[in-house]
């Protein structure tokens, strides 16, 4: 593709540039199986247990091992080939969600947890290799559009699997759910066979992993340290995270009370919700905000959107009318999600890249848990009733952004006047 022509649309970028056509297709696939998978998971935990912290548990076992696997799965992302290492990652957790099929007593649930923890800490590779690898089969002017057709495609995903995954849980039973995702892990690894994925030729002699994995995670992390302009679009999704984490987790047990007989079903209508509205928020910020300097602004003011979301949540019957409510608090976390990543792509060399979102992905998980943590022991203990915790998280995201923003739009102005943000 001439780097010369201007930004094309997402329809174009999609038909005429294979290698993100076929990443993409890979990335569909995989999503949908995912989110069958999710839906059905928590469903299964509220079956066997009836406790929150249990499924805090798990929604804390999909983020805590992701977390901690992720300075170590830069390293690998940065030494290794991107495209063997996705097919690898898909291949693995393709045999491991089979696992699920053996849990049907309370007394096997710790397999839940085992099992969840090994496919994220394998997808844990998977993700900072995708996005690493967008730069490089898309040109610099069309990251905004590519990235934007990512996470569309992640809500669009969420909508479809987690509303299509609650009625296929109650309809086929959980077990055909989690065969679908295995099958959707192999699918996605046979799009990625087929494309090409260019990189920059390193020539120079590594030496063994098991020697040098400490010294170059030091590296990615000295060089986001370096960079205060890197660093601040690295940071900026564990601040949204603080409370964000633990209203996501919440949502599903909204979703519970909402239909206590049919828990799947009422839990995916929510997740659709959310997901529908991480579709919108990306696409409305690229339509409305085409200069890069205002985008610290948007991200900043999209945490606190997400709170008054959810703080109309609490404030809202426990109906599926919160799905309104619940669709804008996740309109604006989506357009954070895009603008922060694809700023992070620009900002970051090649070489470091994959370390920079792994490292970006321990923030945001670490923090995720520590958040889903606060607010699964709050209910457990009976501290305070699930919508006095859904406000109180709300009210939490509002002051988290209204700070990081005054912290992060002075910075980002000066970096800019004195040209400290690097580029790619």
């Amino acid at each position: 593709m001439n780097p010369a022509l201007p930004a094309i649309g997402y329809v174009e970028l999609i038909r005429e540039n294979s290698a993100f056509r076929k990443l993409w297709l890979g990335n569909v696939v995989s999503l949908f199986g995912d989110w069958f998978n999710t839906i059905a998971l928590y469903a299964l935990i509220l079956n066997l247990t009836g406790s929150e912290f249990a499924l805090g548990a798990v929604f804390i076992t999909k983020m805590l091992p992701a977390a901690l696997a992720s300075p170590l799965a830069g390293v690998l992302v940065d030494r290794f080939d991107r495209r063997k290492t996705m097919i690898v990652s898909d291949v693995l957790r393709a045999v491991i969600v089979l696992g699920f099929l053996v849990v049907d007593e309370p007394n096997e649930v710790f397999l839940i947890y085992v099992l969840t923890a090994a496919q994220v800490v394998i997808g844990s590779v998977f993700r900072p290799a995708q996005n690493a690898s967008i730069p490089n089969v898309t040109r610099k002017i069309d990251l905004v559009t590519a990235n934007t057709i990512m996470a569309a495609t992640w809500s669009v995903m969420l909508a479809m699997g987690a509303a299509l995954g609650g009625f296929a849980a109650e309809v086929f039973g959980l077990k055909a759910v989690f065969v679908l995702d295995s099958l959707s892990y192999l699918l996605s690894a046979w799009f990625i066979y087929r494309t090409a994925i260019p990189s920059p030729i390193d020539h120079a002699p590594k030496p063994p992993l098991f020697r040098s994995a400490h010294r170059e995670i030091k590296e990615g992390w000295n060089y986001i340290q370096a960079h205060p302009a890197i660093r601040r679009m690295a940071t900026v999704k564990a601040f949204w995270a603080v409370a964000g984490g633990g209203l996501v987790y919440m949502l599903a047990l909204v979703g519970g009370q909402v239909n206590p007989l049919h828990q799947a079903a009422s839990i995916g209508v929510l997740f659709a919700a959310r997901g529908i509205g991480t579709a919108i928020g990306p696409i409305a910020a690229r339509h409305f905000f085409t200069d890069e300097r205002s985008w610290v602004m948007v991200l900043g003011s999209s945490i606190v959107l997400t709170g008054v979301g959810y703080i109309a949540v609490g404030l809202a019957p426990f109906t599926l009318i919160v799905a309104i409510p619940v669709l804008l608090a996740h309109a604006a976390g989506g357009s954070s999600w895009v603008l922060s990543t694809v700023l992070l792509q620009k900002r970051s060399h090649d070489r470091f890249r994959g370390r920079v979102f792994a490292n970006e992905w321990l923030f945001v998980m670490g923090t995720e848990t520590a958040s889903i943590l606060v607010a699964s022991l709050v209910l457990e203990m009976g501290l305070l009733s699930l919508r006095n915790t859904v406000l109180g998280f709300g009210m939490t995201s509002v002051v988290i952004g209204l700070f990081w923003l005054m912290r992060a739009v002075p910075s980002e102005k000066n970096d800019y006047l004195t040209g400290n943000v690097p580029e790619s």
